[in-house]
Formats: C-alpha cells, structure tokens, sequence
C-alpha cells in the first residue's frame, strides 16, 4: 500500500480552493479591507492596567451625524470621494453610546450633561457639578449638594490638572471641572442676583481663581477674558470687560501663582515654553474664541491642536500624572448658527488635536476618552451618489435632486433653526450653498436651531477602555475613569 504524503503547500491550495467555492468574493477588495480590520482588532487586546493620565476630549454638539459628515468632508478635501475616509478619533478601539438626557429635560444642555462626565452623577440643565436636589437659579439650593468633580479628586492626588476650550473657559462644559453654581450663567458676577450674592453664592470666574484643589490647574488655554475684568476696563484688544465689583481677576491669579505665565495672544502662546514654565493661564478672546475656518485665516490664535499638544507636554512632567479636559466648544455654536460648513471644520480642527494625543501619548498609561455632550438637529438626506460634496446639492447619476416641487436641496439640513422660511422654500444654487456663511435649511424657523436629544458616541484608547460597551448613562463615563485611576477612593 502506498502512503500519499500532502505537503503544505497543496493542504494550503485545497483550502483556498474549498474557501473561493465557499466564499466567491473573497478577492472582493471590500471582503479583504474587512478581513485586515478583524485581524487588527483581534490583534489589540483591552488595556487592564491602570490610568496614570486621562484625557478627556469633548466635542460640544458632536452628534454621530456630524462625525460622519466631518468625514466626507475631510475625505473630499484629499480628493477622495469622502465616504471612504477615517478620522482619527475613529481609530479608538473601544466604542459605546451615551445617553445624554438631563433628569428634567429630554433634550439636554452642555451643563448637566458636562456634569454628568465630570462628577458620576446625572442632574438638571443649567446647573454646574451640583446634584439633582438643586433648583436652577436657586443658590440656597446648591449648598450642600456640590458633587465633586474628578479634577478635584485628580488634584487632591496630586496630579496636574489642564483645562483647553475654544469657548469661554467659565462656559458651561469647561465651568463643571472646577466651579459649583446653581446656574450656568452665573458667569461673572453681574450675572449673580443680589439674593444669591447674600446668600453666598460666588460667580463662576471667581471659582476659577480660587479652585484650590491641590495645586490648581497647572494649564488653562480658552477665550473668556470679559468675565474676569472689570466693566470699566479694557483688554488688550480694546474690548471691555463684565465685571461689576471692580475685581480683576487675571491680576488676582497672577498674585496667587508668581511663578505662572499670564499670556492672550498666539506671540504670548508661541513664547511658552513647556520644559520650564510651570503653570499658564491664556485667555485668547474676549468671549469665545475664532472658530477653526476663521482663526486659520486671521493666524492670531493657537489651534485646539497646538494647545492640547502644549498642554501635554507641560503636564507630562509630573511624576503622579495628569487629568486634562479638551473641548472643542464651537462645533456647537456653529450648529446653533445653522452653518454646518463651520461646524465640519471645527470638529476636524477638534480631530487634529484628538491625533495630536494619540502620537503625544502611550495606550498602556493614558486613557483617552472622546466623545459629546449632546447631539445637535443636523441631518443628512436625499439619496445624493456617492462622492457628491457634503455641502453641495444633492445629485444623482449627475442631474440634481429636486423635491416634490421642482425645488433643489442640499444633502445637509437641519430639523430647525435660523435657515427656514415663511413661506415657499428657496431653489437653491451650488455656488449659494457652498459658501462658507451658508445656513443650511431648516424645517422649523427658530433664531437658533436647538440641540437634540439623540445618543453621541464614546470612543477610547488606554487602560479601562474595553468597559465603554453597549449604550450607557452618560454619567458612566466618570465611573470608568475612575475604575482607571481610583480618583475616588
């Protein structure tokens, strides 16, 4: 009897003979892109340790809708067709949905949801790391139910603290890292009523100088110089400031930190540099600073990129590690506007500063986590070809899409806002819409468009990533980081 030997080589064509019976389009180009993006994942395992450095990237109204629309846009750019592009926050391994709903509301605003990641707890809109027994606009309220914020807790143990927002650093969403208030607006102190002054309460500027959990935050990048000078005074950009009882704040941070760098401008910011400036404190605008598409024209502020990269590297050289929130608060702003243009570039500008941590950092210390606050109304619609601009009319096989009424549409529109009319809707033209100021069209006229109630994303790298799963409660964000770092024990 003769004994048949089969060397690999043929085992090997046999099954690849059995699998293309099998599986005819595995040569398809779609099939192997997903077979190397299993591979990968199979090949990167959950991070167990613990969090020496957590980063937390917010991008305000960042719904899903405007990450894949950001996509397209960056794709088309490069001159792809877009739908094929990635961003880099989509490189995060470990991905789940949070639900952004305030205890009262539906539809959230940024500081109940802000609080809710800050502090482990949900609670109302309009209030600032204070729990749900607090009425909003009542300071006797808040005493006593101040809900401590992962920043204190990071700075009683010793590590740095960082803080960047392109919007007013006493805004909502940047106001939950240090300041208690029963109302979001209690920006300054003219914004306090009397009755909340006697009783106590302190504006949210104020808090800011005086947050004294361990060392303070070491580096502070944002707009918002109005609500720390005096009404009677002038900035060094000749606007005034808010502020009624003659305090100036900036002065009273610099007395507090000799050792600190007070700077406004992107000369000042150029200046700092990280491996012997110990703590800095910028204040580039009045109120928020430029969006993305109009600082890269006027070149007289840091970019979120150049920020979170300045940041890290200061905060890196403290041997206990680092807490930092980075907020892109102006994708927000722009939705409210109706603009969607701006908002598609200031989440881009938010995703260069997300790549600028992943290079800037290590997965096997560094828990980075990047997600929203809240969605906004934007939509995408209207069965547009693949490849067709993302602000552009909606096409198909080359001849534009047009509504029930012969009207043309573009494939991004709002649920509301600014961009309705009373009355017959516009036909619009391709020039029109891909004009940077564009509003898009709305259903619904509202002198700005609103936020939405839908889920956003949670995307993460480093220790503790893995137990982002399913849908979660937004204030389950904390506790992860937390199970990461032990901030709470």
């Amino acid at each position: 009897m003769v004994k048949t030997t089969v060397t690999a080589a043929v085992a090997s064509a046999l099954l690849a003979a059995t699998a293309q019976a099998a599986v005819p389009q595995q040569n398809d180009v779609w099939y192997q892109d997903a077979q190397a993006a299993l591979a990968a994942a199979k090949a990167n395992p959950p991070i167990t340790g613990k969090a020496k450095n957590v980063i937390l990237f917010v991008g305000d109204g960042m719904s899903v809708g405007t990450i894949t629309a950001a996509r397209i846009y960056q794709g088309q750019q490069q001159g792809q067709t877009g739908e094929e592009n990635r961003l880099g926050m989509e490189s995060l391994p470990h991905v789940a949905l949070a639900k952004t709903y305030n205890t009262d509301m539906q539809t959230p605003d940024s500081a109940g949801t802000a609080t809710a990641m800050v502090t482990g707890v949900k609670t109302k809109a309009g209030v600032i790391s204070v729990d749900d027994n607090v009425q909003r606009g009542f300071c006797s309220t808040a005493k006593g139910n101040e809900a401590k914020t992962l920043f204190e807790m990071a700075g009683e143990k010793g590590k740095a603290l960082g803080l960047i927002s392109t919007a007013r650093l006493t805004h909502a969403t940047p106001a939950t890292t240090y300041a208690h208030s029963a109302d979001r607006n209690w920006e300054n102190d003219s914004k306090l009523p009397n009755i909340a002054k006697n009783q106590g309460c302190t504006d949210i500027a104020s808090q800011f100088v005086d947050f004294d959990a361990g060392e303070g935050f070491q580096v502070a990048f944002g707009g918002g110089r109005r609500e720390f000078i005096p009404a009677d005074s002038v900035d060094p950009e000749g606007k005034k400031g808010k502020r009624k009882d003659g305090r100036n704040l900036i002065e009273a941070w610099q007395n507090r930190y000799p050792d600190g760098q007070y700077i406004f401008d992107k000369s000042g910011f150029d200046a700092i540099d990280p491996a012997t400036t110990s703590r800095v404190f910028g204040l580039f605008e009045s109120s928020h600073m430029k969006y993305e598409a109009d600082r890269r024209e006027s070149q007289d502020e840091p970019s979120l990129a150049d920020m979170t990269s300045k940041a890290i590297d200061m905060l890196s050289r403290n041997k206990d590690g680092y807490v930092m929130m980075v907020e892109a608060g102006r994708i927000d702003h722009a939705h409210h506007a109706g603009n969607a243009a701006r908002a598609l570039e200031d989440t881009l500008a938010y995703d260069d500063a997300i790549k600028v941590a992943l290079a800037k950092t290590n997965p096997e210390d560094t828990l980075i986590i990047v997600t929203a606050d809240h969605a906004h109304t934007m939509v995408m619609n209207g069965y547009a070809e693949r490849g067709n601009p993302i602000l552009g009319l909606s096409r198909q096989k080359g001849r534009l899409n047009q509504d029930d009424f012969g009207k043309t549409y573009t494939t991004i529109t709002y649920g509301n806002g600014p961009g309705a009319v009373k009355g017959e809707r516009e036909n619009l033209q391709e020039g029109q819409v891909r004009e940077l100021d564009y509003k898009q069209q709305s259903l619904i006229k509202l002198g700005s468009e609103t936020h939405s109630g839908e889920d956003v994303a949670i995307m993460a790298r480093g220790p503790m990533a893995w137990l982002f799963q399913g849908a979660v409660e937004q204030n389950y964000i904390f506790h992860v980081i937390n199970e990461a770092t032990d901030l709470a024990d």
